[in-house]
């Protein structure tokens, strides 16, 4: 007799071995993609980072190119306003000196004309004061006659350090004399001024 019972289908297999396999494959496709990845940035990262450097070393180098080159046009400039100064130095002790000596030299014809015009009115100090009045003038027309002529012979240098060792001898004295100047001088500019 004929067997009428259907033909059991066998039984499938799980499929589970080649999607695992098929899962493996696409997780080393995906780890290969994921280094690759990595790999490409950090060659990128790395590319940047040493164009970075470049860059810097070379705004640093430009930067100390033109801190030199601001540096030497400072440095020359400097020199030439410090030869100015000299120059201007120089100048202004050349024409002081020449003041002072035309300073001196009026001092000293003051002096010698103000001993000319005592000695010439000596004679009227005699007639009006006495004889004793008078010989008073006469020495003073000496002493301002001879004081002008020391001021004359003297240099302008020496006059300088003579005040220098009056000072230093007798300060108060050179106090007095610098006030009593002071005030002289005051009373001729302001009596100018009206």
């Amino acid at each position: 007799m004929a067997d009428t019972t259907a033909p059991t289908p066998k039984p499938r297999k799980p499929r589970a071995n080649s999607a695992k396999k098929t899962t493996a494959a696409k997780k080393k496709n995906t780890t290969a993609k994921v280094a690759n990845n990595r790999a490409e940035a950090k060659a990128k990262f790395t590319a940047a980072l040493d164009e970075a450097k470049a860059g810097a070393a070379a705004l640093r180098a430009e930067a100390t190119g033109r801190a030199d080159q601001y540096r030497e046009k400072a440095k020359g400039q400097s020199t030439e306003l410090v030869a100015d100064a000299k120059e201007y130095g120089a100048q202004a002790k050349d024409k002081a000196g020449e003041l002072a000596v035309q300073g001196k030299s009026k001092a000293s014809d003051a002096l010698a004309n103000l001993g000319k015009i005592v000695a010439e009115n000596a004679a009227v100090v005699d007639e009006k004061m006495g004889e004793q009045y008078g010989d008073y003038a006469r020495t003073a027309s000496r002493s301002l006659q001879e004081t002008a002529a020391k001021l004359d012979a003297k240099s302008v240098d020496e006059i300088g350090e003579d005040a220098r060792e009056m000072v230093r001898k007798s300060p108060g004295l050179a106090i007095g004399i610098a006030a009593v100047a002071g005030f002289m001088l005051s009373r001729l500019f302001r009596g100018n001024s009206n």
